[in-house]
């Protein structure tokens, strides 16, 4: 099973993607899944590179990528070491990301060619990237499935519950923290965040995006989960009553952490997988 890790693709405002390809080495054409990461995270976050193999063992080629400002270099994919990079991301950025990805798969002249089926290419979010591919597929034709994990249903990470007081004072500022957990760092958020929000908010609008789809659509949501809670996954599903949705008593990673040194899964994320891959292969649940 070839995976060639880190190619280098432009990206936004001049910054790189850095991206992986799964694939099958037997001369025949295979159905493509895109992956996106979500806020805080990163293409291989939690061995995603293990995930990535299952869908290439069911006959899928799977191709995974760092957006360009999540804070992470091609020389660190998985650590954030450019903070200044995560500082000015926002959606917008993201979209073009997105965009560039997709077109690098459905290049005739991409020299993974002649493994990709591109004809056939679905699209995988997790959180805030589960977000960004509704509204991308609401633009893109070339989508002909879409899977949510987790997802959002408005641009507003992370501020969206924030008081008026830290919004007033991110504006007089310029700048908010945001708390990593895992790592302990202080990730920067410009105002331009927000404001790239307010400028775009037709094109960031989730609801609007979901709405217009035509194609099959499989939400998956932890009813356990802190991050995005449940209720976001409902409102999709209302928005969109011609969507499958599928819930499991599990949290936002559905039961992963990072690092996760381990082949298996954890049981919640093997559950999402399994109902991920037959949604792809066509078949009911």
């Amino acid at each position: 099973m070839p995976q060639v890790k880190n190619i280098i693709i432009a990206g936004a405002a001049g910054k790189p993607v850095a991206l992986d390809i799964f694939y099958t080495a037997n001369h025949q054409a295979q159905p493509v899944v895109v992956y996106a990461h979500g806020f805080n995270g990163f293409k291989d976050w939690g061995n995603f590179d293990s995930i990535a193999r299952r869908f290439v063992q069911q006959g899928f080629a799977m191709v995974k990528f760092n957006f360009s400002h999540n804070g992470t270099t091609p020389q660190t994919p998985e650590d954030f070491t450019d903070l200044e990079a995560f500082g000015h991301n926002n959606c917008s950025i993201q979209l073009v990301d997105l965009q560039r990805v997709m077109d690098w798969v459905a290049d005739p002249q991409n020299p993974y060619a002649l493994h990709m089926a591109t004809h056939n290419t679905s699209l995988i979010g997790h959180s805030m990237g589960g977000g960004m591919a509704i509204l991308h597929a609401a633009t893109d034709s070339r989508i002909k499935k879409l899977i949510t994990w987790a997802a959002i249903s408005e641009c507003k990470t992370p501020w969206g519950n924030w008081p008026p007081q830290k919004m007033a004072e991110w504006q007089q500022t310029g700048i908010q923290y945001y708390a990593n957990s895992r790592t302990r760092q202080q990730m920067p958020l410009y105002y331009q965040l927000y404001a790239d929000y307010v400028q775009n908010e037709v094109r960031l609008n989730i609801q609007q995006a979901i709405s217009s789809l035509h194609i099959p659509i499989l939400i998956c949501h932890g009813s356990n989960d802190a991050a995005v809670p449940i209720e976001k996954a409902y409102q999709l599903k209302a928005w969109q009553p011609a969507a499958e949705l599928f819930t499991l008593p599990t949290d936002h990673v559905f039961g992963r952490k990072h690092p996760w040194p381990e082949e298996v899964l954890p049981e919640a994320m093997e559950e999402v997988l399994e109902v991920s891959i037959r949604f792809l292969k066509g078949s009911a649940r």
